[in-house]
């Protein structure tokens, strides 16, 4: 009579041992660990060509135009590599500095002698640099194969006509067989994953 009694006094304690056994048991099972699958592995997104702010940035010949740009909303577009593909007709820096009156001046006042504040000097300024890198976007990348072809630009109102250039050989690069706005030279040309740069020795009035 005592084997009855004892077993049901050890049962629950033997019950509880083995639900412990197990539950430290299947902690520490390595099948339970979960392996990252292939969806979740972490990849860098990496792109085969740089941006137009990349290839400006290191374009020290044209680092004007770009302190110029870097004013404006349209640094932003120029960023992007899904964007909007574009056209940037580059001034070369010897460009600018030969301008009479530089970008944020605009041109010469119809009147002289009237006083502005500094707040209305600095807006004026701020409008004539947005207007003047405008001119030189084109919202497009250009075909050069077949000119004299224009193209509007993101300036309102404004396009640029390529045309032949005389004197270029028929075996130097295509963009250097054209000129702009007549007579500016193309003098290189840079691909970037949003569009393309033309390097110019000289600029696109926006007037």
């Amino acid at each position: 009579m005592r084997l009855p009694y004892l077993l049901a006094l050890t049962l629950p304690f033997l019950v509880s041992a083995s639900l412990e056994d197990q539950t430290v048991f299947s902690g520490s099972s390595p099948a339970m660990v979960k392996e990252p699958s292939k969806d979740e592995l972490y990849t860098p997104l990496t792109s085969s060509q740089p941006t137009l702010s990349d290839l400006l940035t290191i374009e020290s010949s044209a680092s004007i135009y770009f302190s110029y740009a870097r004013e404006t909303v349209f640094s932003k577009e120029f960023e992007e590599e899904g964007g909007q593909q574009l056209t940037l007709l580059v001034p070369t820096n010897k460009a600018v500095m030969a301008l009479g009156r530089k970008p944020h001046q605009g041109p010469a006042p119809v009147e002289s002698g009237i006083e502005i504040t500094e707040q209305q000097y600095d807006e004026q300024s701020q409008r004539n640099v947005v207007r003047w890198v405008a001119a030189h976007i084109i919202p497009s990348r250009v075909s050069l194969s077949d000119v004299p072809v224009t193209y509007n630009t993101m300036l309102d109102g404004k396009s640029v006509t390529f045309a032949p250039a005389s004197g270029a050989g028929k075996d130097s690069a295509h963009w250097s067989r054209v000129t702009l706005e007549n007579g500016v030279r193309i003098l290189g040309m840079k691909e970037g994953a949003n569009g393309v740069i033309y390097i110019i020795d000289g600029t696109v009035h926006p007037n």
